[in-house]
């Protein structure tokens, strides 16, 4: 990288990391307090869960179109579009409404907030992976989802201090979204899409990029499965080994604490193997041989699931690996699309993985949970298992150059 670039480098990871560390510890101190609220007013617990889903719904909407909103708007404006809306509805749930008229106005900005976040995603890991250079792209992507699982937490924590009873957690919500989109309009000037006339998008840049990604989108599955997905059904399968309910809910924090610790030695590790003279595929087969690791990592915890039984204080160690390798999964994958990848291109293959994450995220609980009620010592393993063998015998068949 030429030293004209350096700078513009720097400042664009300096914004899109502070821009969206300040939207999403906003985002998930809002959240919660918005449930909250839901509960305080008497609303069903039934409702409840569908407003918290309406999110993932919004954001399920929008990664396909991602794409086609960036090569519409540019890809500065619609960053600032996707900072400025959940300000906006922060602003919504502020106004003296109630009853129907309140629900219906929040569930409406609900979507239209897991709109703008799913935009945000998509746009923070391209913008990530295109403004870091190629040496230290592992760490820089690392660091980036390491910062991410830490808002999960800030958040919360910080709704903990200000009360969740009062409206001044709401107004500081909104104050941080507003520090988020202020802090996104330095974002340097981003040089034009190679490939902004002839990349496809839209339905047909989704199909495009899942055809010649299709082995990284399964191990981004594999990796919201693992991570996020398992995450929300990991206090029932405590309760289910006969831990208790304190107990049981701290595997959730195990498999927290895996991710946030391991993704940013993941990257690192992929870049220092990357640049190692004389390695056979070079850094696309330093980045395959890692992900091969992870995947191997799932599937040895999910062998020990027999033995937690049994031996109930194993549960934390593999939920930490469950969590950690998923994480790493969805990090290594993102690492590997930004090696190959820029502009249009790049924004359509986050989309595409981000949904792939997703999707392994929104099933596994249900699927899970399913298996964790027909037969809680062998349904759950043998659904655990065969995803990780899956995903594991994909990348063994991968080669580094061709199509991943």
């Amino acid at each position: 990288m030429t030293l004209a670039h350096a700078a513009p480098s720097r400042r664009g990871l300096f914004v899109i990391f502070g821009s969206t560390f300040f939207e999403l510890v906003g985002y998930f101190m809002l959240t919660p307090w918005l449930i909250l609220r839901l509960t305080e007013l008497g609303a069903p617990t039934a409702l409840i869960g569908l407003f918290a889903a309406s999110a993932w719904v919004g954001i399920l909407l929008i990664t396909p179109f991602a794409s086609a909103l960036t090569r519409a708007l540019g890809r500065r404006p619609t960053l600032w579009l996707s900072g400025a809306v959940p300000v906006l509805a922060g602003l919504g749930y502020g106004l003296p409404l109630e009853g129907t008229a309140a629900l219906a106005l929040w569930f409406g900005l609900k979507v239209l907030a897991g709109m703008a976040s799913g935009l945000r995603w998509v746009l923070a890991e391209a913008l990530v992976a295109e403004f870091a250079p190629a040496h230290w792209r592992g760490r820089a992507v690392g660091l980036f989802e390491t910062m991410v699982g830490a808002t999960f937490v800030i958040g919360p924590l910080l709704l903990a201090a200000v009360g969740p009873s009062g409206t001044a957690a709401l107004w500081l919500s909104v104050a941080l979204l507003a520090v988020g989109l202020g802090w996104a309009l330095w974002v340097p000037p981003l040089p034009p899409e190679p490939d902004a006339h002839e990349a496809h998008v839209g339905w047909r840049g989704v199909w495009r990029a899942l055809r010649a990604h299709p082995v990284i989108m399964a191990a981004g599955f594999c990796g919201g499965f693992f991570e996020s997905g398992l995450t929300s059904i990991l206090p029932l399968y405590g309760l289910a080994l006969g831990l208790g309910a304190a107990a049981a809910a701290l595997l959730v924090s195990a498999s927290g604490l895996g991710s946030s610790v391991l993704m940013l030695p993941a990257g690192a590790l992929a870049d220092r193997l990357g640049r190692q003279p004389g390695r056979r595929g070079g850094a696309a087969g330093a980045r395959l041989h890692l992900m091969r690791a992870c995947a191997a990592a799932t599937l040895a915890a999910t062998v020990a699931i027999p033995w937690v039984a049994d031996t109930p204080w194993l549960a934390w160690p593999v939920a930490f690996v469950w969590g950690g390798a998923g994480g790493c999964l969805y990090t290594l994958a993102m690492i590997d699309i930004g090696a190959r990848e820029r502009g249009v291109t790049l924004v359509n293959s986050t989309a595409v993985l981000v949904m792939a994450y997703t999707l392994g995220g929104v099933l596994a609980p249900s699927l899970a949970g399913a298996a964790l009620q027909w037969a809680p010592r062998a349904g759950f393993a043998l659904l655990l298992g065969a995803v990780a063998t899956v995903c594991l015998v994909l990348l063994a068949r991968a080669r580094a150059g061709r199509r991943l």
